[in-house]
C-alpha cells in the first residue's frame, strides 16, 4: 500500500509532463506562442522542481516525511487547478511554478518513504523497478488521454487529470503512510538553496533565450552559472551540514549515477519534445494521433523497468546501463539519418526507433535511484533521493532548453523541420553515448572500492 501510494505521487509529477508535451501545439496556436515560450511551459516547471529537490528531501527527513508528503499534495493539486484557469502564456508558467513547489515536495520524500520502508537491498530494488514503471505507465497513458481530452475538450482539461489523483493520495497518505523522520537530520542550508537555484536558473535562462537574446545577456548567464557553481562548491565545503556533501561525490558509482540521470533524462526531454512538434506539425497528425504513435515507446519502457529492477537487485547496475545507453543512443541516430525519417516517409524506421528508445530508457531509470540511494547512509535517504531526483531535473530542464533552442535556431535559418531537427537528434545520440560510456566507467571494481571509500567517510 505504502508503495502504491508512493507510485501514485510519481504518476501525478511525471503523467503532467508526457500529457503538456502532446498538447503544446495547442497552446502555441492559443496564446501565439513562439518555441521558446513552449520551452518555457515545461522549464518553469522542471526548474523549480530541480532548484527544490534537495531542500524537500531534507526537510522531509527533518520535520517528517508525511507531513511534506501531504502539504506537496495538496499545493500540487492546488497548482493543478490554476493552470486550467491560466488566461495567458504568462501566466500559465507562473502557475507551473505553484505546482512545481508541490511537486518538488513529492519524488523526493516518497523515495525516502520507499527507501525506509524496504530496508533489504533486493526487495529495495525490486521496489525501486516498480517505482519506475510508473514513468512508463505515464508515457504510454499521458500522451493518449492528453491527446484525446486535447482533441476533445481543450488543452485546459489536461491539468484536470491531476485533481483526482491527487486528492484520492492525500486521502490514502493520511490514512495508510506511517510519519517518519531522520534520527538527525541536516539543519537548512539557506545559502546553498539560493545557490542552487541561481546556478539552475541562470544556465536555464541562457541556453533558451540564447537564439534571440542580445550575446551579452548569454554571456552574463553564463557567468552567474559559473560563479554559482564556484561559490555553492566552495561553501559546501566549509558547512558541518550541507545541502549536499560534497565527500560523496568520491565515490565514483554516485558521481556516475548523478552524470547518467543528467543525459538520460536530457535525452528524454529533447525526445518528447521534439516528437510532438514532429509529429504534430511537420506530420500533421491529431494531438490523439500523436499519442497513439508514442504508445510502442512507452510500452517498452513500461515493460523494462521492472525487469531492470530485478536486473539491478541480482547482477547489479552495470548491465542494464550499457545496453540503455547503447538502445538510446542508437533510436537518435535512426531519427537523425537524412532521409530515414520524414514527413512522408515510411513508418517502419520511426516506430525501430521508438522501441529501442523506450527499451533504453526503461533500463535506466532503476539503476541510477538504486546508486544514489545505496551511496548514502540510509538516515540521509531524503538527501539521496533527491539528489538522484534533482539530476534527473536538472536533464530534463537542459534537454528541452538545448533540444528547443537548437531547433529554434535551425527553424529561423529557413530550414524545414526535418534539416532543423537533425542537429538535435545528434544531441540526443550523445547522451545515449555518455550513458553508456560513463555506465561502464563507475560499474568496475575500482569504481565500488571508491565508493566504499566515501560511504564510510560520510558516516
Amino acid at each position: 500500500m505504502v508503495l502504491g501510494i508512493c507510485c501514485m505521487s510519481l504518476l501525478l509529477v511525471s503523467l503532467d509532463t508526457t500529457v503538456l508535451n502532446v498538447a503544446l501545439p495547442s497552446m502555441r496556436r492559443e496564446f501565439d506562442a513562439s518555441v521558446a515560450g513552449m520551452q518555457w511551459t515545461i522549464d518553469a516547471y522542471t526548474l523549480v522542481l530541480a532548484s527544490l529537490l534537495m531542500l524537500a528531501g531534507s526537510t522531509g527527513d527533518r520535520v517528517g516525511r508525511r507531513k511534506v508528503f501531504g502539504t506537496g499534495l495538496v499545493v500540487f493539486t492546488a497548482g493543478s487547478l490554476l493552470c486550467s484557469l491560466a488566461p495567458s502564456l504568462g501566466a500559465l508558467v507562473a502557475f507551473r511554478v505553484v505546482q512545481a513547489v508541490g511537486g518538488s515536495m513529492l519524488n523526493p520524500v516518497a523515495m525516502s518513504i520507499i527507501t525506509n520502508t524496504f530496508t533489504e537491498p533486493r526487495e529495495r530494488a525490486r521496489a525501486i523497478g516498480v517505482w519506475g514503471g510508473v514513468v512508463g505507465i505515464s508515457m504510454g497513458a499521458g500522451p493518449v488521454i492528453g491527446g484525446l481530452l486535447v482533441d476533445t475538450v481543450g488543452w485546459r482539461s489536461i491539468f484536470w487529470l491531476n485533481l483526482p489523483v491527487g486528492l484520492l493520495a492525500l486521502v490514502l497518505t493520511l490514512r495508510y503512510v506511517p510519519e517518519s523522520r531522520a534520527p538527525h537530520a541536516r539543519r537548512p542550508d539557506p545559502v546553498g538553496q539560493l545557490l542552487v537555484i541561481a546556478l539552475l536558473g541562470s544556465l536555464t535562462y541562457g541556453i533558451i533565450e540564447a537564439p534571440h537574446a542580445p550575446a551579452w545577456a548569454t554571456w552574463l548567464c553564463g557567468a552567474v552559472a559559473v560563479g554559482s557553481l564556484t561559490g555553492l562548491v566552495r561553501y559546501e565545503r566549509r558547512r558541518t551540514e550541507p545541502l549536499i556533501d560534497p565527500r560523496f561525490f568520491a565515490s565514483a558509482p554516485f558521481s556516475g549515477a548523478v552524470v547518467i540521470a543528467v543525459c538520460a533524462f536530457a535525452a528524454l526531454g529533447g525526445f518528447l519534445f521534439l516528437n510532438t512538434l514532429f509529429l504534430q506539425e511537420a506530420r500533421g497528425l491529431s494531438p490523439l494521433d500523436a499519442g497513439l504513435y508514442m504508445l510502442p515507446m512507452a510500452a517498452l519502457t513500461f515493460l523494462f523497468a521492472p525487469l531492470s529492477g530485478r536486473l539491478v537487485g541480482t547482477r547489479g547496475p552495470r548491465l542494464p546501463l550499457l545496453v540503455a545507453g547503447a538502445a538510446m543512443a542508437a533510436s537518435a541516430v535512426l531519427l537523425a539519418w537524412p532521409g530515414l525519417v520524414t514527413p512522408d516517409g515510411s513508418d517502419v524506421p520511426l516506430f525501430a526507433a521508438y522501441v529501442l528508445f523506450g527499451a533504453g530508457f526503461g533500463l535506466v531509470n532503476a539503476p541510477i535511484t538504486n546508486t544514489a540511494v545505496s551511496g548514502m547512509p540510509r538516515a540521509q535517504a531524503g538527501v539521496a533521493a533527491a539528489v538522484a531526483s534533482t539530476s534527473r531535473q536538472t536533464g530534463g530542464t537542459l534537454g528541452v532548453a538545448v533540444i528547443g533552442s537548437v531547433l529554434a535556431g535551425g527553424l529561423a535559418g529557413g530550414a524545414d523541420f526535418g534539416a532543423a531537427s537533425r542537429p538535435a537528434w545528434w544531441v540526443i545520440a550523445a547522451c545515449g553515448a555518455v550513458v553508456l560510456a560513463v555506465g561502464a566507467l563507475t560499474t568496475g571494481r575500482w569504481a565500488m572500492s571508491t565508493a566504499n571509500r566515501a560511504h564510510g567517510a560520510g558516516r
